[in-house]
């Protein structure tokens, strides 16, 4: 009798040390993942931040879709003038102008962008980043506007919980670990009201 309550003693001990090393373990690791996908996210929108100024510098307006991005970057080039002699000078006829046209693949290459997958969402599990593009009218001019962005919980996975329609919010036990960790957010940078290309992390 008394090896089995020894027994029955050993198992509650290794449960409750079980318990114990989880509840230890769990919001370090859920931090150490969430800051990793925060990290890659958010590198992947600076890289589309910097497409959509390359495409700007073209075209004079932001790219509504991946897929125009993509062939204009591929197919196109930055149109660069170059001024010898001062322009502001009173003797104009020593001022000249070259204009250079410089592919526009080759300079993205250069910075390390990859075109190819530049709306998949890193952790995403083949989802991808919704951008939209259009221009309005912003102290009585009109200007070219941007946004792209994607859900915390589309890269969140596991950690993202489950969708409540009743309350229109995500539940998770991880929020328990974080007040500020809301995966129903959207992770982003510009404004469709605005001209500003500044991103919300």
């Amino acid at each position: 009798m008394r090896i089995v309550i020894n027994l029955l003693l050993l198992a509650l001990i290794c449960f409750l040390t079980y318990l114990l090393f989880t509840a230890i373990n769990e919001p370090i690791q859920f931090q150490a993942e969430r800051d990793k996908r925060e990290v890659a996210v958010r590198q992947q929108l600076e890289k589309i931040r910097e497409a959509q100024k390359a495409y700007r510098a073209i075209k004079g307006v932001y790219a509504p879709t991946f897929d125009t991005l993509r062939l204009v970057l591929n197919t196109d080039s930055f149109k660069i003038v170059k001024v010898f002699g001062d322009p502001d000078s009173k003797e104009k006829d020593k001022v000249s102008y070259e204009t250079v046209y410089v592919n526009a693949k080759d300079s993205i290459a250069r910075t390390g962008i990859e075109l190819d997958n530049i709306e998949l969402v890193p952790y995403g599990d083949g989802e991808k980043f919704k951008m939209e593009a259009m221009l309005i009218e912003y102290q009585a001019t009109e200007v070219p506007v941007m946004e792209a962005g994607v859900t915390i919980a589309k890269y969140m996975g596991k950690y993202a919980g489950n969708y409540d329609k009743k309350s229109n919010k995500y539940r998770s036990r991880y929020m328990r670990y974080d007040d500020s960790y809301k995966p129903g957010e959207v992770r982003k940078f510009g404004d469709l009201t605005k001209p500003t290309l500044a991103g919300n992390w």
